[in-house]
Parts: structure tokens; C-alpha cells; sequence
């Protein structure tokens, strides 16, 4: 049988099929192939740009333009070699994504994504344990998922999802990590160790804009952001910069907690926010014999559901109360969610389903702000 030669065209094929892993966009269409060789032996040269010097991910490049170029007939060996693209290469990429101006794709008409601002009266009532088993659960369910650190002061969410990885910056345009499937970026990826941030007002309005417009988040179908506790600048920066993010409540069942979570619900009345419905976490401690304990009391999620639908006139549904797990904590500070590594413990379930219901509803007008007022106003 005659020995199959392989040809240029047949490589750059194959190398469409290769997606760069943090702009998951075909190598080829990015301008990331410099150059294909194919020698009469039958092995193969290929040369690839890296956006930067630094790509954290160019070994994986490197396997995976490797994988795909062997697979072509004919192909007997396969050597990859990397450059990086300079200055004028760089911009051209980037106005290919973005355009010339960095504008905040959520919050445009066309928008799909459905943003969640995950948010709570106080601190300590589970917020961003919520927020990332929530993440974890709607990636797992096959969902483009992104979370945003917006607890700038009191930032978690890296820890919690187990990753030290730091963005790459190409110009003005930021690749975030990624971690469980998770898309991410936090204000602690840019600070030395565990140095305090200590910044007034509109730094932190600046700090999100940037999160939201210069990081480069593809097409996301969810996106979460924790939000800091209370009700202070972030809150009104986010209803600014994503008019049509949703807000969930996260109280836990104490009486007192419940009626702080009601004045981080009811800022939706102030900046016309649509509430997706309020989740309670620690509900109760199972006990071994059966028996339910009720540490933080009881009642507390259905108290802030019913009095926010009193107050915005519509159904606020109490969407799930989450059992105390000591190792929902473990998972946190692991940086292994817990429904991951045990999606059958009981908190799991619940929030696997809360995932399941904020992720299942029908896209439409639900959650935008409408441009109506009442008749002779």
C-alpha cells in the first residue's frame, strides 16, 4: 500500500480543532498559528504564538496541538515550537474579542447571561460557601459558569475553589483562572499574601467595573457574584453597572439575622432589581440518632421570603434550606466544594437543587428593567 503524505491543509485542520484553554476559541481564528512545516518523511513542524511570555497554560498547548496533529494520516512525529506575538499581533486579538472599547457584555440587551448577585444582611451566614457550591453544581450540570469576588474586603472565593492561579493579562484584556470548571477572578489574585485592601468608595466601583469589563469571560450562561454583606457601595455599584442582575438572599434561620437579610432583599425596591428568592443555610444540625437540632432556631428563610413578597408585591420563594455539614466547611477551606466531593450529603442535595431551579427557568424579560410607568404620571 502507498504511504499517505500528509499536507499543510490537512494540519491546519486539525489545529482548528484546537481551542487556546482560557479564550476557548479555535488557535487558528486567534492568530495563534505562526507557521506549519511538513517534510517528505512525514514529520511535522508546527510554530505557535503565545499571547504572552508567561502563558501559564502553554505546556497544555503543547499537548494538545501535539494530540491533534498526530491524529492526521501520514503525521510521524510532531515537534511544536513557541513564539510570542508582539505588540501589534496582541491588539489585533483583542479587537477581534472586544473591539476597541471594553464595555460590560451583561449588561447589554442581548445579553444572555443570567447574573445572580449573591447577597445577605451580615457576615458569617454562609454567603460565599453558598455562592461557590452553587457555581460548582451549575458547571457540573454542563453550564458556562463565572464567579466574581466582589467581597473586595473580605475576599474567599480562590481558597474556596482551591486555586492559587493568577489571571494573564493580554493589553487591557485579563484571561481569568479557572477552577472546578468555575471561571473566576477576585481582587485577591492581584494582591501580595493576605495583605488587607484598604480603599474608599469609588476605588471599589472601579475594581468591579474592571472585573465585569476587562476580563475576558466568553459567553457565559451564569454568572454569580459574591457580594460583601450589607447594603453598602458594591451593593449600588453592581445595580449601576448590571441593572438586570437578580439578587438571593442568604440568611440563616436566627430571627435577628433573618431581619438584616430583609434590608439586603429589599434594596431591590431602591434600585428595581428582580429577587430571585432567599436561601437559608444551617438550617438544623442532624443528629445522629435521626433528630433534628435547631442551633440558629428556626424560621428565619421563610420569614425574609414572605416579607419580601409583601414588600415587592410578587412571589420571593424560599428556595432551599441548607443543613449544617462540618464538612461543607472542610470543602471551603480544601478548596474541594462540598457537592463535589460528596454531591449525596444532605447540604449537597439541597444545593444541587437550588442550582437545578436557577438554572432551568425559562430566559425572557424575567429580572430586566422595564422602561414603563404608570398611566398619567
Amino acid at each position: 500500500m502507498r504511504k499517505v503524505s500528509p499536507t499543510v491543509e490537512a494540519v491546519r485542520t486539525a489545529l482548528a480543532g484546537v481551542q487556546d484553554p482560557e479564550i476557548h476559541r479555535p488557535i487558528t481564528d486567534l492568530g495563534m498559528v505562526k507557521d506549519v512545516t511538513v517534510r517528505p518523511d512525514g514529520s511535522v513542524d508546527v510554530a505557535i504564538y503565545l499571547t504572552v511570555a508567561g502563558c501559564p497554560l502553554r505546556d497544555k498547548i503543547t499537548r494538545d496541538v501535539t494530540v491533534a496533529v498526530s491524529a492526521v494520516d501520514g503525521v510521524t512525529d510532531v515537534q511544536v515550537e513557541l513564539d510570542v506575538m508582539n505588540d501589534e499581533q496582541r491588539t489585533k486579538m483583542r479587537q477581534s474579542l472586544r473591539g476597541d472599547e471594553p464595555t460590560i457584555p451583561f449588561a447589554e440587551p442581548g445579553s444572555m447571561t443570567r447574573v445572580y448577585c449573591v447577597a445577605s444582611g451580615k457576615g458569617g451566614v454562609g454567603k460565599s460557601s453558598v455562592t461557590v457550591n452553587l457555581a460548582v453544581a451549575m458547571a457540573e450540570r454542563g453550564l458556562s459558569v463565572g464567579v466574581v469576588d466582589a467581597d473586595i474586603y473580605g475576599h474567599s472565593v480562590p481558597r474556596m475553589l482551591g486555586t492559587t492561579s493568577r489571571p494573564t493579562r493580554v493589553e487591557t484584556m485579563i484571561m481569568p483562572p479557572q477552577a472546578h470548571g468555575v471561571k473566576l477572578i477576585s481582587i485577591g489574585m492581584f494582591t501580595p499574601g493576605n495583605t488587607p485592601v484598604v480603599w474608599r468608595g469609588p476605588m471599589l466601583h472601579r475594581a468591579l467595573q474592571q472585573f465585569l469589563a476587562e476580563v475576558f469571560w466568553g459567553d457565559l450562561d451564569i454568572l454569580l457574584l459574591d457580594l460583601p454583606p450589607g447594603t453598602g457601595d458594591i451593593a449600588i455599584s453592581v445595580a449601576q453597572l448590571i441593572p438586570n442582575a437578580e439578587i438571593l438572599v442568604v440568611t440563616t434561620p436566627q430571627q435577628a439575622a433573618a431581619e438584616v437579610a430583609e434590608r439586603a432583599g429589599a434594596i431591590a425596591l431602591k434600585t428595581r432589581q428582580r429577587i430571585a428568592g432567599v436561601i437559608e443555610n444551617m438550617s438544623w444540625l442532624q443528629m445522629p440518632d435521626g433528630s433534628r437540632m435547631d442551633i440558629f432556631g428556626s424560621g428565619g428563610g421563610e420569614t425574609v421570603a414572605a416579607s419580601l413578597s409583601r414588600a415587592i408585591g410578587s412571589d420571593v420563594p424560599l428556595l432551599g434550606q441548607v443543613p449544617l455539614d462540618p464538612k461543607l466547611r472542610v470543602g471551603g477551606d480544601d478548596g474541594t466544594p462540598l457537592v463535589l466531593s460528596e454531591p449525596e450529603a444532605p447540604a449537597s442535595v439541597v444545593l444541587r437543587d437550588v442550582a437545578k431551579r436557577l438554572t432551568v427557568r425559562a430566559r425572557g424579560l424575567s429580572g430586566r428593567m422595564l422602561s414603563v410607568s404608570p398611566a398619567g404620571r
